[in-house]
Formats: C-alpha cells, sequence, structure tokens
C-alpha cells in the first residue's frame, strides 16, 4: 500500500492529475501481477523522463541512462528473446559472475522470476524509461525474435492480425506450429511498419541472411531482424505469396498480388510484388490505408492554394502533374479528385492500379492483357457521360491525343508525366509528337512537385551562423532575407532521432497564359520557355522550398536533396 501512494505522489508531480484514478489503476495491476509502472503510463500523460529520475532517487535504483549504449547483439544470447521483450529487459553488460539488466518495471517480481530461473549468475538491475528501452530491444533482438524462439523450441502460437485463412494443401511440408509462427512475424513485421508510418516494406533475401527494411518519410531504413531469419527466409516469401494469392510454384517471374488485413479496426490494403533476384525472390509490400486528401494535407501556403483552386474551378482542359517515381504525383491528382468529388459531376479515374478507393468515384484499372489500356479505356469513358477524367499516366501519343480531345469537348482531365520540371511537361508532349496548338489550347497547367521531410516540432532548432557558409548558400540560390530563419534538424525520442516527421509537397506552378500558349505553337525550347513562364509568375521548386526552409517546415538539406541544380532558378 505504501509503495501504492508513493508512486501516486510521485506521478503526480510529473503531470499527472486524478489521483483517484491512478489509485484503482495501480490497484487493480497489483492484483493481476501487472508492472505498476507501465500501467501508470498508460493511464496517465506523465513526464516519462522525470517521471523514472525521481523513481531511481527515491528508490535508490542504479540509473541506467548512460549503459543503454552498451546493448549490443552480442549480448542477445545472454538473456531468452521471449523473456527480454515479454518482460521489457535490457542486457547491457555480462561478466563471469554478473549480469546487468535495464528494466522500465523495477517493481514486476514476474520479471524477477523468470529472469532468476533463466539467468544462472546475479542480475544487478539498472532503471531506465520504457520509452528508451523499447528501441534498443528491437535492435538487439530484431523484430519477432521471441516467435523465432518459440518456434525454434516447437512452441504453437497465433496470429495477432488476420491475414486470411487458406484451405490450399501446405506445400510448404510445414506443422501447423511453423506456418502460424511465420504469419506472426509477417504480422509483427507490419505492425512495426504501421507503428513507424512506413509506406513500403521490402523483404529481400540476401546470400546468407534475409534483409527488412521500410521506407518512412521517402528513406529506406533496415530494420532489425533475428539471427534466426535466414533458417526460415524461404517460408518468409512462400506464406507472403500464398496469402497475397501469388502463383508458389513460378519463382521466374514477376508477379503481383494484395493482402487485405484489419489492424485497429481499420482496413489495410497491402499491395504485393514478387521480383526474381538471384538470391530468391523480393517483396516489395506496399501499405496502403484509409486516407484523408486535402490541400491542408499537401502542406500548400495560400499562394498556392488559391492557384490551385483557380485550375479546378476549369470546366475543361488538361491539368498534368509532373516528377518522378515516389514524388507523391497520385496523392494530388487524389486531393484534386476529393476536392471537386460532389453529387453533380461524375468522375472516372483509369489507373495502373487502383491504389486508393474514393468513395463516389468510377475507377478502373488497366489490364493490358485483356485491351484494357489507357487509351481504350480512355476511349470507352468519353461515351460514359464523365464530368471529369483522372488518366493515371500519359505513357504515349495515343493516350496523349484521346485525353486532348477529351479535354477539347467539354471534359476536365488529370493526368501525370515523368519528367523534371513543370516545363519539361511541354516539351514532353511535344516529344510524343502532339501538335503544338494542341497543347498549347487544351492544356491549363503543369504542375511540377517533389516531396521533402517535415522538421520535427519537437526538437528542430535554429541555425546557428556557423551551420552554413555564405558562400555555399548563394551557390544554391537561398535567399539573403531568409538567413535567419534557417532551422536544423536534431532528432529526439518523438522522431525516432532522425529530426523529421511526415512530409509536405513543394511545387512549381506553370500556368499556360496566353504569352507561353504563343511560344509553345512557335516551338520554342524548355531554356526560352522557362524564363516566360518565371515572368508569368511560376515560382521555381527550389525557390518554393526555400520559402518552406524560412517558415520553419523544413531544411536546406531536404531541399537540395529533392531538387536538381538548375542555374536558370539562381538569381543573377
Amino acid at each position: 500500500m505504501a509503495l501504492i501512494e508513493d508512486l501516486v505522489e510521485i506521478a503526480l508531480r510529473h503531470g499527472a492529475a486524478d489521483r483517484e484514478k491512478l489509485t484503482a489503476t495501480l490497484r487493480e495491476a497489483s492484483r493481476n501481477q501487472l508492472p505498476l509502472l507501465h500501467a501508470l503510463l498508460d493511464v496517465e500523460e506523465i513526464d516519462e523522463n522525470g517521471f523514472y529520475h525521481e523513481i531511481a532517487m527515491k528508490f535508490r535504483i542504479p540509473w541506467g541512462g548512460a549503459e543503454v549504449a552498451k546493448a549490443t547483439s552480442e549480448l542477445r544470447a545472454k538473456l531468452p528473446a521471449r523473456i527480454a521483450l515479454r518482460y521489457q529487459l535490457l542486457p547491457v553488460a555480462a561478466e563471469d559472475d554478473e549480469m546487468t539488466l535495464l528494466t522500465s518495471a523495477p517493481f514486476h517480481l514476474l520479471a524477477r522470476q523468470a529472469v532468476a530461473e533463466a539467468v544462472p549468475q546475479r542480475v544487478r538491475y539498472a532503471l531506465y524509461t520504457r520509452k528508451g528501452i523499447l528501441p534498443a530491444l528491437r535492435q538487439v533482438y530484431g523484430i519477432g525474435a521471441e516467435t523465432f524462439e518459440e518456434l525454434l523450441e516447437g512452441r504453437s502460437v497465433e496470429d495477432d492480425i488476420d491475414l486470411g485463412r487458406t484451405e490450399e494443401v501446405n506445400v510448404l511440408d510445414e506443422d501447423e506450429s511453423e506456418e502460424a509462427s511465420v504469419k506472426k512475424f509477417i504480422n509483427q513485421i507490419i505492425r512495426e511498419a504501421l507503428r513507424e508510418r512506413a509506406t513500403d516494406i521490402h523483404v529481400e533475401p540476401l546470400a546468407d541472411d534475409l534483409r527488412v527494411r521500410y521506407r518512412v518519410d521517402g528513406i529506406l531504413q533496415e530494420v532489425p531482424v533475428p539471427a534466426q531469419m535466414r533458417r526460415l527466409q524461404r517460408s518468409v516469401i512462400n506464406i507472403l505469396k500464398l496469402t497475397s494469392g501469388l502463383d508458389l510454384g513460378e519463382d521466374r517471374r514477376p508477379q503481383d498480388g494484395r493482402i487485405s488485413l484489419e489492424l485497429g479496426g481499420q482496413p489495410i490494403d497491402v499491395r504485393v510484388a514478387a521480383i526474381p533476384t538471384i538470391n530468391g525472390e523480393s517483396m516489395s509490400l506496399r501499405l496502403l490505408g484509409k486516407e484523408v486528401f486535402s490541400l491542408e494535407r499537401l502542406g500548400l501556403d495560400e499562394e498556392y492554394k488559391a492557384k490551385i483552386r483557380e485550375l479546378l474551378a476549369f470546366p475543361n482542359g488538361i491539368i498534368l502533374v509532373t516528377g518522378p517515381t515516389g514524388c507523391g504525383k497520385s496523392t494530388t491528382l487524389y486531393t484534386f479528385l476529393s476536392s471537386l468529388n460532389t453529387k453533380e459531376r461524375r468522375i472516372l479515374t483509369i489507373e495502373d492500379p487502383v491504389e486508393h478507393k474514393l468513395p463516389g468515384v468510377n475507377q478502373s484499372a488497366v489490364q493490358p492483357e485483356i485491351g484494357n489500356t489507357f487509351a481504350n479505356l480512355l476511349r470507352s469513358f468519353l461515351r460514359g457521360d464523365p464530368n471529369v477524367i483522372m488518366v493515371g499516366e500519359m505513357r504515349d501519343y495515343e493516350t496523349a491525343e484521346i485525353a486532348i480531345r477529351a479535354a477539347l469537348t467539354g471534359h476536365l482531365v488529370f493526368s501525370t508525366l515523368h519528367t523534371n520540371d513543370a516545363v519539361g511537361g511541354i516539351t514532353r508532349l511535344l516529344d510524343m509528337n502532339v501538335e503544338p496548338f494542341l497543347v498549347a489550347s487544351a492544356v491549363r497547367a503543369f504542375i511540377a512537385q517533389r516531396l521533402v521531410r517535415r522538421l520535427c516540432i519537437a526538437c528542430k532548432r535554429p541555425a546557428t551562423l556557423g551551420d552554413y557558409a555564405p558562400a555555399y548558400l548563394r551557390s544554391i540560390g537561398f535567399p539573403a532575407e531568409y538567413e535567419e530563419k534557417i532551422f536544423r534538424a536534431v532528432g529526439c525520442e518523438a522522431c525516432r532521432n532522425s529530426g523529421y516527421e511526415g512530409r509536405l509537397a513543394i511545387m512549381e506552378i506553370c500556368m499556360v497564359t496566353p504569352t507561353l500558349q504563343e511560344m509553345i505553337t512557335q516551338r520554342k525550347t524548355a531554356a526560352q520557355l522557362r524564363p516566360a513562364a518565371e515572368a508569368e509568375g511560376m515560382r521555381p521548386l527550389r525557390k518554393n522550398g526555400f520559402d518552406k526552409v524560412a517558415a520553419g517546415i523544413t531544411t536546406i538539406e531536404e531541399v537540395m536533396r529533392v531538387t536538381s541544380l538548375d542555374l536558370s532558378t539562381l538569381d543573377e
């Protein structure tokens, strides 16, 4: 009882507000033999670092903050994964007669009993925060380590996410416990990816191992996996193929499939691609959850929002979004469609494949094997009385020609092109042999975009005088008036030490004005079109990025990472 009262008082000093709720929570946790400190953190907003520091001082428990960095993969053999991960115990040192464990639940008797049974030497406990221990545990043991340990010991496990039941014969020649364990490991990989806000998971076989990587905010990050993984990599690949509807007997050709699952009541659509490599099949999983598409999500300033609204108000014409793969073109198009999606408009889309389902929008996927190409579907769409059409990509003259015809006959058409900048979209259409007068009369705007990572608001800091050399800032065209407004990425627990959290778009919007229309019909070059477009109000990608830097939203490094050096964009 005295322990509970002490913990309540400490919690109240570090952000908790409800004494009765805290007391009831601790008593319930004590009756059920659950970790008392974890129970407190789960029900109240508490300053975890200050809370744990006071616990350490009050109960004279050594503080392990400096020791967390000592945790290495060599120590994982000293404490079984099932104990380390279940009770959140991190081995940081192991001598002949003593092992040091970091714990965030020092009063949990069941954890101490489990350690006493598994570890022959004396154990020294040190206290550290739960937020600090969990990432280190994943790094040392790897995601799903307890699953593989249970599997190799012959234990059975249950799935946490339902990957779907299959009636096929077990072609892997595995017993049910192994298949269930591998499924559980895949579940853990997907669940962790969603927690990290990853958009893609790559499962890649190496010569003697299996590598797992997440793409978070556009950057690939390797995920620690258990050492036992290499023994079961074939099973992991086969289970992924089986649950996504791929042909298990085909490993020489690329295949595409899908997995539909549910997590926390939310549907998650997983697009799966199997790619043959010299070490086996590489699996790519694109995670597609329920998205909300709005102009606010794109991170546009008021000037750009006004331009986009002006474009969306056109009754007809083509609006083209340009940029490389992965720059968010599809998200931007979905945002435009969502803004126009009213009961007065009939919207049809042609996609390869359909990534997100928009309620009220008629979406079709191309199927070249049965003749449903972009061009053929678009030709059929014109007979379906649409107001708005979205074509996933203009890949050839035929598709471009039909889209232009649709725009000239009263339809508003959205599509994408793979070009480096907005003006490059003009020359790309001309390279497709589209007549210049058709480009000039049908296209309303070319929008080039890139995605930059947002600074973490919890840890960003202003740049100091010596962070950037003035000569460097001048060489990249950074405006002198912005030099006092630069922020740097730092890294903290909130952003997992990356310094960034989330992404936003930077754009250049080239409106096809009468001046540009005349130049296009005269077949002017891109070098001649770009200065004219800027004179007509187009703000280059990099300068729009520097506006975001001055607003404290992103960094110079991010803008430079996604924009190529274009001397025409630099100030004189």
